[in-house]
């Protein structure tokens, strides 16, 4: 026990460079990965910096707007960039599973040309 909790003020230590507490974030990472995974401390701090970066970019979306208050409307405006990422990727699927039937369409009409016209 006496580890854990030199290991926890060392990370007390460490959070006060960043701008979020290290546990809670380092809680949901690993709450979401397999248990044999070890996260080193570096990966630890740059997730807690990413988010930082993340908070700062939508907080100046918010900013633009005209309206003294910020509501929950023009917070989901402002994530939307960051959430559509996985409706973008399945776009992209379907794009290219459209443009390959296309090709398929093409490839064989050249057939049929070729066919005709020997």
């Amino acid at each position: 026990m006496e580890n854990k909790e030199m290991e926890a003020k060392e990370d007390d230590k460490e959070d006060l460079n960043l701008p979020f507490p290290s546990a809670p974030i380092v809680r949901l990472m690993k709450e979401n990965m397999d248990d044999h995974k070890l996260i080193r401390k570096q990966v630890k701090q740059e997730m807690n910096l990413w988010l930082a970066k993340l908070c700062i970019n939508v907080s100046k979306k918010m900013n633009e707007s005209p309206y003294p208050t910020i509501d929950l409307p023009l917070f989901r405006q402002a994530i939307a960039q960051y959430e559509d990422v996985e409706e973008l990727k399945k776009e992209k699927e379907r794009i290219i599973v459209s443009l390959q039937k296309v090709k398929m369409d093409c490839d064989s009409l050249i057939r049929d040309l070729e066919r005709k016209f020997e």
